[in-house]
């Protein structure tokens, strides 16, 4: 993922219209630019026009055309790239947290072992 893609990708992102816009079209196979402007009252058609192709722009969603109608339906690669993005970022402190809940796990079977053998 290049810098200026993945600042596309994360601008693309950061709206909560677009995330909403990208939620929809995930939760079908394809709809139109008139299907997903109709699922938004406060937001225009040509807000919603514009969003669409911010998120087209970024690689989210690809756009198909068919005579007068545009058709758009989410892209995996830059979806799949964020999160290779993220898992590396984080990937150090899920790391360093598995240690720590490994040797909270070791302390706490060693004390119970250690009651044990003071009862007996």
């Amino acid at each position: 993922m290049t810098t200026s893609n993945s600042d596309a990708i994360f601008s693309a992102l950061a709206d909560p219209t677009r995330r909403a816009i990208l939620s929809l079209i995930g939760e079908h196979e394809e709809l139109t630019a008139g299907e997903i402007a109709a699922q938004f009252d406060a937001v225009g058609r040509t807000a919603v026009s514009s969003h669409l192709r911010i998120l087209r722009l970024a690689g989210l969603i690809a756009e198909r055309r068919e005579g007068r109608f545009r058709h758009y339906s989410v892209t995996s690669s830059p979806a799949d790239a964020v999160v290779a993005f993220l898992t590396s970022v984080y990937q150090n402190s899920l790391d360093q947290l598995a240690s720590a809940v490994q040797d909270a796990s070791n302390v706490g079977g060693a004390a119970s072992g250690e009651v044990g053998e003071r009862s007996a």
